[in-house]
């Protein structure tokens, strides 16, 4: 059974620090492989630039894997809050019917300071041809890193 409470467990916050956020949608809905929403999303996680620097992302169609710096005294839950309501809300005004978009709770990896980030953020631009969808990063649509 699921429980998003016990992913909290253990959650710190830390100004300037790196962390790796998978945050799924619900039910593992492909939600994000309608265009329109993916590009909501997108624009969700811009919109958490007052409290992240997004290192890397890739939006893929049931989940999301996001690489950010926290800035001073952001806290690490409210800004996937922040985005992931932002997401939802963004994806309900076009008029979906869907209910829920992002499943509770996330996903969270802290990295350490000896950890390659630049390997890091190809391992998250590469879930697309890991999971077949296609050849090369190019050929996909919903990915940046700040060092490729």
């Amino acid at each position: 059974m699921y429980h998003s409470h016990r992913l909290r467990h253990g959650r710190f916050s830390a100004s300037g620090q790196i962390y790796l956020i998978t945050t799924v949608c619900c039910n593992r809905r492909p939600i994000f492989l309608n265009f329109d929403h993916a590009r909501i999303a997108l624009q969700a996680l811009r919109q958490t630039a007052a409290s992240t620097d997004t290192l890397s992302y890739v939006i893929m169609p049931d989940h999301v894997h996001w690489l950010l710096q926290l800035k001073e005294g952001a806290d690490l839950s409210a800004a996937v809050r922040f985005f992931k309501a932002s997401a939802t809300r963004g994806i309900h005004s076009q008029g979906s019917e869907m209910g829920p978009v992002l499943q509770k709770g996330f996903y969270d990896r802290q990295l350490r300071k000896e950890e390659d980030l630049v390997a890091m953020a190809r391992y998250v631009v590469a879930n697309p041809i890991r999971a077949g969808l296609v050849r090369s990063v190019r050929e996909y649509s919903f990915w940046d890193a700040i060092w490729l």
